[in-house]
């Protein structure tokens, strides 16, 4: 069972980690710059953001219209940020409910390495190897020209996969575990698409947050 969080403790991660960054792995860096930093968040603090997350965040299942049937989505999802930054993908609208004490620290945190101001946030629960998300790239007219994304997984580790638009032999899969961050900027999401796929493993949940700037009101640090 995972630990509560009190407001005290995240103010003291944030000064205990404030001057470390974990050592970065580039995974990709042509056609787009994607960037992997395995621990970014310690054993302890993800232990208990996600707790924190998976009790507190308004989760809800929506339903996505494909070929004109109406199906509901393989997960569970929650949007945030700040007000009025409402989001619409596959059909879905989005409108955010507040940030929380939670996810102010981790965009915080993710911030000093991203160099911009993130406004949103979507986050997704998947419950078990059976929840998923298909092939798609973060490049709806809210995100801007050359978005940042930056990817934060907390729970069982899933695959994260990518493969590239042009040049279809061109594919990259990499594990994402407990306290990860993946950053995906530049041209990323033009040449690029990615995906958790379904699995018969056994895993346990896993929240992923993907921080974004939406409207174009990207402003560095």
């Amino acid at each position: 069972m995972y630990e509560q969080m009190t407001l005290w403790d995240y103010q003291a991660n944030l000064s205990a980690q404030q001057d470390s960054i974990p050592e970065e792995k580039v995974i990709i860096s042509m056609d787009g710059e994607v960037i992997f930093y395995k621990n970014y968040f310690n054993l302890n603090e993800s232990d208990r953001l996600f707790s924190e997350l998976y009790a507190d965040i308004k989760w809800q299942q929506k339903t996505i219209q494909i070929f004109g049937k109406r199906n509901l989505l393989p997960r569970l999802t929650a949007w945030y940020g700040d007000e009025g930054q409402s989001y619409i993908y596959s059909g879905i609208e989005h409108n955010p409910e507040p940030w929380n004490p939670a996810l102010s620290l981790i965009k915080e945190r993710i911030e000093k390495v991203a160099q911009v101001r993130f406004n949103s946030v979507l986050l997704n629960l998947y419950r078990n190897g059976r929840d998923s998300v298909a092939w798609h790239s973060d490049d709806e007219p809210e995100l801007g020209q050359n978005p940042i994304i930056a990817s934060v997984s907390f729970g069982g580790t899933r695959c994260f996969s990518l493969k590239h638009k042009q040049i279809k032999q061109r594919k990259v899969e990499i594990d994402l575990p407990h306290g990860s961050l993946l950053l995906m900027r530049g041209e990323t999401q033009h040449h690029w698409q990615h995906q958790i796929a379904k699995t018969t493993k056994s895993v346990s949940p896993r929240i992923n947050l993907t921080f974004r700037i939406i409207k174009g009101s990207r402003s560095t640090l």
